[in-house]
């Protein structure tokens, strides 16, 4: 397996793993269960870390695909530029995640308030994880491509 293959394996759980968790952690508040709430926590901290992979493997990836055609490096620096911004929120929100379980099991005076940070970090990761998805999924499938997204053929 080379770095795009890998990437290609690993991306997608830091978005599905944050639209899951986000999803059960706002059932959490409304269902007022701390269970499900943990176990949102543990979905944002096993999304971040396969967000470390994806961004481990994203360079190389680039490296391989960039001189394809109707690739090209606008599209896949556009792609990399909200990851950057994604991957530091999906840190965060997995580092809440931590301080959020450790404090739901502990039964901490202050888990409420991490648990609300939690919430609010996870609502402004998976709206970056939404364009990363999108962008990423432009660089090879030219057919989702917006209109503006930008296009760079290769000359032969």
């Amino acid at each position: 397996m080379n770095e795009a293959h890998l990437h290609m394996v690993f991306n997608h759980f830091p978005i599905i793993g944050t639209l899951f968790g986000l999803g059960i952690l706002v059932f959490g508040f409304f269902a007022k269960n701390n269970t499900l709430k943990n176990t949102a926590y543990i979905l944002f901290i096993i999304a971040a870390v396969f967000g470390f992979l994806s961004m481990s493997t994203g360079e190389g990836a680039e490296e391989l695909v960039e001189d394809l055609p109707n690739v090209g490096h606008d599209i896949i620096h556009e792609h990399e530029e909200i990851a950057e911004k994604f991957i530091l929120f999906m840190y965060a929100t997995g580092i809440f995640s931590i301080l959020s379980l450790f404090m739901s099991v502990k039964k901490h005076i202050f888990a409420k308030l991490a648990s609300i940070i939690t919430l609010i970090l996870a609502i402004v990761t998976f709206a970056l994880a939404t364009k990363v998805g999108i962008t990423g999924g432009e660089v090879r499938h030219t057919e989702i491509r917006t209109a503006n997204a930008p296009v760079t053929e290769n000359a032969d």
